[in-house]
């Protein structure tokens, strides 16, 4: 008798090279992976959703270009409310940052698809970089004087110590934060819908039940859990851009 298959959660994780052989050079392993890919894939969906919906620039839009609009006046909106108009110059990379982390969550609810924000690699690389340059861009702003911001206001000379090493810790924790909660939302959903995937095909294998109403239960318990988790998508790519957004009113506003 062949052995029953066993249906691994975390299997959906694993990174691996496309082609079969990992690629090094110099040293480093710059081989093209499913990530890599789904990366790519995004990028393109996304120029082909923007540029597709905005090239015939129609005085009344049809669904399509509205939808682009929509999504444009829904960011600029976002960036105006938490960082105000000096933000505005950021509003290119806000936007494109929105963009992808959308289209990298829709696409990893795709069957046989790989999430690739569900990796803390790929979410703290992003939330690093942008901690970085926020930073810049507060002493670019700033000065020497952006070290005030780790100073709160009317504390007490002898207490201010110890609130400069909490809002310092606080800062640098960020950008660890900031991963740690996108990467651990994408990768939670997918585990459970794996895990319920599962009991689906255990229980409609079953002779003895078949497609009864004991094996329809975990069914409809997953076609609610996807609904849930294209909720989770979007509203994870809105709250990692709109505490981007906040950090970045922070930095050229001081508060």
């Amino acid at each position: 008798m062949a052995e029953p298959v066993k249906h691994n959660p975390l299997h959906q994780f694993e990174v691996h090279p496309l082609f079969g052989q990992h690629l090094h050079i110099g040293g480093v392993d710059v081989s093209f992976t499913n990530s890599a890919l789904f990366m790519v894939l995004a990028v393109a969906a996304a120029s082909f959703f923007l540029i597709g919906g905005m090239r015939k620039k129609a005085m009344i839009p049809g669904r399509w270009q509205s939808l682009s609009e929509l999504t444009y006046e829904f960011v600029a909106k976002m960036l105006d409310e938490s960082a105000g108009e000096k933000a505005r110059a950021f509003f290119p990379f806000i936007f494109t940052l929105f963009m992808f982390l959308l289209l990298t969550n829709l696409l990893g609810l795709l069957p046989y698809s790989f999430t690739v924000t569900s990796h803390i690699i790929v979410t703290f690389a992003l939330a690093g970089a942008i901690f970085v340059a926020v930073t810049v861009v507060g002493f670019v702003k700033h000065g020497i004087g952006f070290l005030k911001f780790f100073v709160p206001t009317g504390v007490p000379l002898w207490l201010a110590p110890v609130m400069v090493l909490i809002e310092l810790i606080s800062y640098l924790m960020r950008p660890v934060t900031l991963a740690m909660r996108l990467a651990g939302n994408m990768m939670a959903g997918h585990v459970l819908l794996k895990v319920v995937a599962g009991f689906v095909i255990a229980l409609i294998g079953t002779g003895a039940l078949g497609w009864s109403v004991m094996s329809l239960l975990p069914f409809a318990l997953l076609v609610l859990f996807t609904g849930f988790e294209l909720l989770v998508a979007l509203i994870q790519a809105y709250v990692f851009s709109l505490l981007v957004c906040i950090y970045l009113n922070d930095a050229l506003n001081m508060h």
